[in-house]
């Protein structure tokens, strides 16, 4: 499937049935709350972060630091004004990140890459299998992308309302969107979709301005 930015970019109910917590790279876009601009703002061409923005790229950072299954990498994550972007990778707890990013991506016949768990998904999968790795009615499941998310989300609020004195103010929307990566072709694009992010500012769905 042809990535393209505006449909992917929009917010996406997370697909019913998939294990979002077996191998395989995610993009992943978080915005704030009410599009506020708290990160910082793009000057010609060039994102230049605020200290609640430097927050939010410490603790995207620090997922992988607390979490030995996810890889993440600098070119594939950007902070902009009131959104972020960025591929998550989850991968077989022995893999190393060479490994997983060869293995996770292009497989045609399966999802991406080999799952981290092994229980089974789909309609094939028993009740009581699938029910383990699938969350339910926000129930989280540990080493998933909505817990992942989550973790990411109640961090740096936690810290930019400490910096800002408003205690249990709201930062980030309540969802996010996500877009499972299957393909080679799919992730080069996603990259350089994050990257040209700040040079496309201007006309950034996301921009209030626009």
């Amino acid at each position: 499937m042809k990535y393209d930015p505006e449909k992917h970019h929009r917010r996406s109910i997370r697909l019913k049935g998939y294990d979002y917590s077996q191998a395989g790279a995610y993009f992943i876009t978080i915005v704030t709350q009410g599009r506020t601009c708290l990160f910082g703002d793009v000057e010609d061409g060039e994102m230049r972060l605020s200290t609640w923005g430097e927050i939010a790229r410490e603790e995207w950072f620090k997922t992988a630091q607390i979490r030995p299954y996810v890889r993440l990498h600098d070119a594939e994550f950007v902070v902009m004004p009131n959104h972020v972007h960025g591929i998550i990778w989850i991968v077989d707890d022995d893999d190393n990140v060479v490994g997983a990013r060869r293995r996770h991506v292009g497989a045609r016949r399966r999802h991406v890459g080999a799952r981290r768990r092994r229980a089974p998904t789909g309609r094939d999968a028993p009740v009581s299998d699938h029910d383990a790795t699938v969350e339910r009615f926000g129930v989280p499941v540990c080493g998933s992308i909505p817990t992942i998310v989550r973790a990411f989300k109640s961090a740096t609020t936690k810290r930019v309302n400490a910096l800002r004195n408003t205690p249990g103010a709201p930062v980030w929307q309540r969802n996010y969107s996500e877009h499972i990566i299957r393909s080679e072709e799919s992730l080069n694009r996603i990259r350089d979709y994050i990257a040209n992010n700040p040079l496309q500012w201007e006309w950034d769905r996301e921009n209030p301005n626009v």
